[in-house]
């Protein structure tokens, strides 16, 4: 079976996450992707939740239950935001932020433990149907003061667009859940507001 055609505006946001993505480099560009794709995610798991009552929802606060990557990946696919690909994609680059945050010594995404770890994750996102056309959109634009695109790099760039563009159109489809039944001091209750016995 052919893979699904790309959601237009993922592939408009994907493009456009690509090339800002082109203007980071080294560390930066590790750290900052990450970034991307975590606010992502939140955006993912808040798509589903019942709005915060206060304008900050303090639920993803770094000391609070889901202030963690980890913490957001392991509820998205408990929940089946996310299939286990995914899931294993996003553990690897948080792994993989962690290495280039506290390393002391310069690190590059051409690096053999880098490259290992993520080269099967590469593999599996080959297969979406932005990656091509993004590919040669970057391919396109490598021509820079810097020198050409590291092809290390162009593939981290294109991982993290897909995944970025690729949660928040997920999210965009999203409703907030509705449980069947809720629990009130009174007794529980259906959604539709009659009340069932404890």
């Amino acid at each position: 079976m052919p893979p699904p055609v790309p959601d237009a505006a993922a592939a408009n946001a994907a493009r456009t996450i690509a090339l800002q993505m082109l203007e980071e480099r080294g560390r930066g560009a590790v750290l900052v992707g990450v970034a991307r794709v975590d606010a992502a995610l939140e955006h993912l798991l808040q798509a589903l939740m019942a709005p915060a009552p206060t304008k900050g929802d303090g639920l993803f606060l770094p000391d609070r239950p889901l202030g963690s990557l980890g913490a957001k990946v392991a509820l998205a696919r408990r929940l089946g935001l996310i299939d286990a690909h995914v899931e294993r994609a996003l553990s690897a680059l948080r792994k993989l932020r962690n290495a280039f945050a506290h390393s002391t010594e310069s690190a590059s995404l051409s690096d053999q433990s880098h490259s290992s770890r993520l080269a099967a994750i590469y593999a599996e996102a080959r297969a979406n149907p932005l990656w091509s056309p993004l590919e040669a959109v970057l391919n396109a634009q490598s021509s820079s003061p810097q020198g050409s695109l590291d092809p290390a790099l162009r593939d981290y760039i294109l991982l993290i667009t897909i995944l970025v563009a690729f949660l928040e159109a997920t999210a965009q489809q999203l409703q907030p859940f509705q449980p069947p039944v809720v629990m009130g001091l009174s007794g529980i209750s259906r959604s539709d507001s009659s009340t069932m016995a404890p």
